[in-house]
């Protein structure tokens, strides 16, 4: 961050220091952060919104604060604007969060940080901005009885009455307007690339899964160029799709996603894409992923359609049903697979569907016992809105092991099936892809019960040599079966 002049008035008697909310203390905003906070808790929350809106912004924000409580413990805060406050209190100052956020919210944030000598939002009636929040502050401090830290456009009549106005982050335009105003500081953003942050927010890297959008044509072995032309249509699209679905999951999950060690990273849990971006970015992929789908005809759509509704209903529902939600965790991969069957028109092996089913339940079961090891470890509060214990650790983890070592016996299965002998000259060959499944399930559960494993055993197996090398070998043992 950066830092212009910034002059203290002299004297005893220092004017009281004034701090918005929204862009300044916090990097996002809180109506929107009670908006998705409102969904996440019930789905009705945008229809009650609509009819709040009739009564005026400041009831909006008033209905939201009660439906959508926000956490204050773990918004991300701006460092530099909290220890200014605290510097100012300690020289004897004091400080007043003066903010169009409602009441509730701004009072919940001030008890949280301990800076604020007073504490003023909106209230259901009056929506505390612009000129109305000039007027408030020169009736209750008097016109240059205070210092003012702002960060919108909008806020040019309260530095126009303040003995100070500190901006930060505005545009070159209006930094000029207030700068023509006198005694001026300004504070600079920290800079944020947000093509960057727009792309991990769409997390590309879990586009990784969409590969099973092949497996059907290498099953079936039908390589063909039309064949892999419509699966390769077909990845873009579920990515699209994909993309839509993970955008919206990481605006409800804001809570705990902001209170777990790595992904309060995230572009909007950490502040560093806005929050209203997702309003457009999660319909928009959605949309895109729809006009590429219709190339593929309508049985892919209706592929497509079902897994959008369950993706959406696990993002609101069914991820906070214990045992269910790996139950749809190992559906939504095996959706995968259904899509590309009906984008190329292959059949779906009844051995496949099999072994996809109980393989996918055992990687998701081995998702959530690293998270509960996770938490355990790091003696951090486990996420109740999963449903799970500390002790249902043990049980989540035998059923990482039984689906796993299931879906060899399907393979073992199917290696000794007559559909195998059709494709393979020496099927025999492929029961060594039962002893490369066996050590690879059996290590990845170890590592989770370890605490060594990514949340998402996929993205960890695209990272972990061992892993890469375990495919390889599979692949290898594939090439031999179909060459001797």
């Amino acid at each position: 961050m950066t830092q212009a002049e910034y002059i203290e008035p002299l004297g005893d008697a220092r004017p009281v220091l004034v701090c918005d909310l929204d862009g300044v203390l916090i990097r996002t905003e809180m109506l929107d952060e009670t908006f998705w906070a409102s969904v996440a808790a019930g789905w009705t929350a945008p229809l009650v919104a609509i009819r709040a809106l009739m009564r005026g912004r400041a009831a909006l924000k008033q209905v939201l604060a009660d439906r959508g409580p926000v956490d204050p413990e773990h918004l991300p805060y701006r460092p530099e604007i909290v220890a200014r406050l605290t510097a100012w209190r300690a020289a004897g100052g004091r400080t007043a969060l003066v903010t169009s956020a409602d009441q509730a919210v701004a009072e919940g944030i001030a008890d949280h940080l301990q800076v604020f000598d007073e504490v003023h939002g909106s209230n259901g009636r009056r929506n505390l901005r612009a000129a109305t929040k000039a007027a408030f502050l020169v009736d209750r401090f008097g016109e240059g009885g205070y210092n003012y830290i702002g960060g919108v456009a909008t806020d040019r009549p309260v530095w126009a009455t303040a003995t100070m106005a500190t901006t930060i982050g505005l545009t070159d335009a209006a930094r000029a307007k207030v700068t023509a105003l006198g005694k001026v500081a300004h504070l600079d953003r920290e800079p944020t690339n947000f093509p960057r942050a727009l792309m991990r927010a769409m997390r590309p890297h879990q586009w990784l899964k969409n590969l099973l959008i092949f497996l059907p044509l290498l099953a079936a072995h039908q390589l063909d160029a039309v064949s892999l032309a419509q699966a390769v249509l077909a990845f873009i699209t579920f990515g699209l799709v994909a993309s839509s679905v993970y955008v919206l999951n990481d605006l409800l999950d804001l809570p705990s996603d902001r209170a777990h060690p790595r992904k309060r990273n995230r572009p909007f849990a950490s502040g560093h894409l806005a929050l209203r971006h997702g309003l457009w970015l999660a319909p928009g992929l959605f949309g895109a992923g729809v006009v590429f789908g219709a190339l593929l005809g309508w049985r892919f759509l209706a592929v497509l359609g079902v897994y959008y509704a369950t993706t959406t209903a696990y993002s609101l529902w069914l991820k906070r049903q214990p045992v269910v939600d790996i139950c749809t965790l190992a559906a939504l991969y095996s959706l995968r697979i259904a899509a590309g069957a009906a984008a190329t028109a292959i059949p779906i092996s009844i051995w496949l569907m099999a072994f996809a089913i109980f393989f996918f339940f055992s990687l998701a079961a081995v998702k959530r016992q690293a998270e509960l090891v996770d938490a355990v470890k790091s003696r951090r509060a486990l996420n109740t809105r999963r449903g799970y214990r500390a002790e249902d650790l043990p049980l989540v983890a035998m059923m990482a092991v039984g689906a796993g070592y299931v879906s060899v016996l399907v393979m073992a299965l199917y290696v000794n099936s007559p559909a195998v002998t059709a494709l393979y000259s020496t099927p025999e060959v492929l029961f060594g892809i039962c002893v490369v499944l066996l050590f690879w399930i059996s290590r990845v559960v170890m590592l989770a019960h370890r605490g060594e494993m990514h949340d998402d055993p996929v993205v960890f197996a695209a990272r972990d040599k061992v892993s890469l090398g375990a495919f390889a070998l599979v692949c290898a043992i594939v090439a031999l079966g179909a060459q001797i």
